[in-house]
């Protein structure tokens, strides 16, 4: 296709879709699809709405405002957040029938002071050392979290934590964390949460038993590989394609240097390509002189640094057209180098790739009920 602007992601809900069935059926509990930082860059809103229609029960999101906003666009169903900060409108959450989380006996005070009642969940500590109570803090909220029950303050929905090395299936962090899962479960006996989750996406795939009540799909769901080189074939369809329109092309001499710093030079007489795209569109600076990207059917190699608005490719000396396609990743199914092929040549994850582009690019959904 040729896009009709400088440059777009085209997010396929369909794969959405595909994806959050796929994954329910192979875990057999329900799921929660991970829409937080604007759905891993994939629209949070079209996201959410697209694993609610595939049947994910859950949605998570980061922060409060993310939870609000999924409401205001009319989303109803369970919705956890669970990153807040000293003064954030817990009332608010509360309000719109978001399940907030609490790590402390401060944040459990501030909840309680919002005069509402609550659906809490509360996550400790077991290993990552980010957020959660500690082992040490743990007894305290837990026993705050039974007050808080008896005198009405709050249900709890939920104990949770979340896992350091999932995506490394024989680190032995994973029995560590789970063994300090299961400590903690047992220490809150007096608490009857709706759900216990502990996985994600590589857990909910590569380890049966960290399932718990709900495994929370974020990665995954969007039809990347959450650990590349542990992952069995699940079928999974990546929903994200970004595309740019080549702005021109031109011959190079041998001996001519490309991009700032002259990193690149030509050993031949070849062409080059202008792609209208850069750090300043999340496009990562370091794949200069590594990634490839689609145009005119073949792959075609980054030439120099990538620059704020714009990148080189290397034409080998083909002289397509200005205004032809240009895939920077896609799913592959083309030709087209993937999210995972972006990831491996700039040293980063897939998780990043997806996350960070957009900038000046605009968003295009397609797929069936894409609205």
């Amino acid at each position: 296709m040729t896009p009709a602007v400088r440059a777009e992601i085209v997010v396929d809900l369909d794969a959405i879709r595909h994806n959050v069935r796929a994954l329910r059926e192979l875990t057999g509990v329900p799921s929660m699809t991970v829409v937080k930082a604007d759905g891993y860059g994939h629209g949070m809103v079209e996201v959410a709405r697209a694993a609610r229609e595939a049947g994910s029960e859950w949605i998570g999101v980061a922060t409060i405002d993310e939870a609000l906003a999924l409401r205001a666009a009319g989303d109803t169903g369970p919705l956890l957040c669970w990153l807040t900060v000293p003064g954030d409108d817990w009332a608010a959450a509360i309000d719109a029938g978001v399940d907030v989380t609490a790590y402390s006996v401060a944040e459990l005070g501030a909840i309680a002071a919002t005069g509402r009642r609550a659906r809490v969940q509360l996550k400790v500590d077991t290993g990552l050392s980010r957020g959660g109570a500690t082992a040490q803090e743990w007894p305290d909220v837990v026993a705050r979290a039974v007050q808080g029950e008896r005198d009405g303050s709050w249900t709890i929905t939920g104990i949770w934590s979340h896992l350091a090395a999932s995506d490394e299936p024989a680190h032995p962090a994973n029995d560590a964390q789970q063994e300090a899962f299961e400590r903690a479960l047992e220490q809150a006996a007096d608490l009857s949460p709706e759900v216990r989750h502990l996985a994600n996406s590589a857990a909910g795939i590569l380890r049966p038993s960290s399932r718990y009540d709900l495994v929370r799909f974020g990665l995954a769901s969007y039809g990347l590989d959450p650990a590349p080189g542990e992952t069995p074939d699940l079928g999974l369809v990546p929903a994200m394609t970004a595309h740019a329109s080549l702005a021109l092309t031109k011959p190079i001499h041998a001996g001519d240097g490309v991009s700032y710093g002259h990193t690149w030079v030509a050993d031949t007489d070849t062409t080059v390509g202008l792609v209208p795209l850069g750090y300043g569109d999340g496009v990562p600076r370091h794949a200069s002189n590594a990634a490839h990207v689609l145009v005119d059917g073949k792959q075609r190699a980054m030439r120099g640094r990538v620059c704020m608005d714009q990148f080189v490719v290397d034409l080998g000396g083909d002289r397509p057209e200005p205004g032809s396609d240009v895939v920077l990743f896609g799913p592959g199914d083309h030709g087209e180098p993937t999210a995972q092929d972006w990831a491996e040549a700039a040293g980063t994850i897939s998780y990043e790739i997806v996350t960070r582009i957009g900038g000046r690019m605009t968003r295009r959904y397609v797929g069936t009920s894409a609205r």
